[in-house]
């Protein structure tokens, strides 16, 4: 019967933690979307897992999330918050290279030969799904060699920092 119980809340553990993954998801997609206004800085060091105390009915509640060290912000307009979730959509949504790169260039970002195809690939390597060529180091290789990034807007790297610290939970 013990083994049963330690199974059940392995699996409650498991339950929660995506849910607060999904939870730390839409609080930061809240405050770079919809305020404006961001912690570009959401490592694990900055979150606390904060649980109460035993409830009446003797068993633990649920945990809940603390965030902390809002040190590294960053502020955007509705203009820039625009722009931003028109890239993201349309890596989301594995729209043609042309838009990618239309939505990139929108934000700021140069590259050398202004390749289309070098800004899509770059877009969806920043904000897409992982996909294995992502691991092998010709595929960058290739990559860099059609072109390559002159200038990054300071607006899109923060976004970008807070995008990569959170995929890694």
């Amino acid at each position: 019967a013990k083994e049963h119980e330690n199974a059940a809340l392995q699996v409650a553990r498991l339950d929660w933690t995506q849910q607060a993954v999904y939870a730390l998801l839409d609080v930061h997609g809240y405050q770079i979307l919809n305020r404006g206004l961001f912690n570009a800085d959401p490592h694990p060091g900055n979150l606390l897992i904060v649980q109460d105390q035993v409830n009446q009915s003797s068993k633990p509640s649920e945990p809940k999330i603390g965030l902390i060290d809002f040190g590294q912000c960053k502020r955007l307009t509705m203009e820039e918050r625009v722009k931003v979730a028109k890239l993201l959509l349309s890596v989301a949504d594995n729209a043609p290279d042309d838009q990618i790169a239309g939505h990139f260039r929108d934000l700021g970002i140069q590259t050398k030969n202004d390749s289309t195809r070098f800004l899509a690939e770059f877009a969806r390597l920043m904000f897409g799904s992982f996909k294995p060529e992502h691991l092998n180091h010709s595929w960058h290789k290739e990559l860099h060699k059609e072109d390559r990034v002159t200038y990054f807007p300071n607006e899109l790297s923060m976004v970008y920092r807070t995008s990569l610290l959170l995929r890694g939970l």
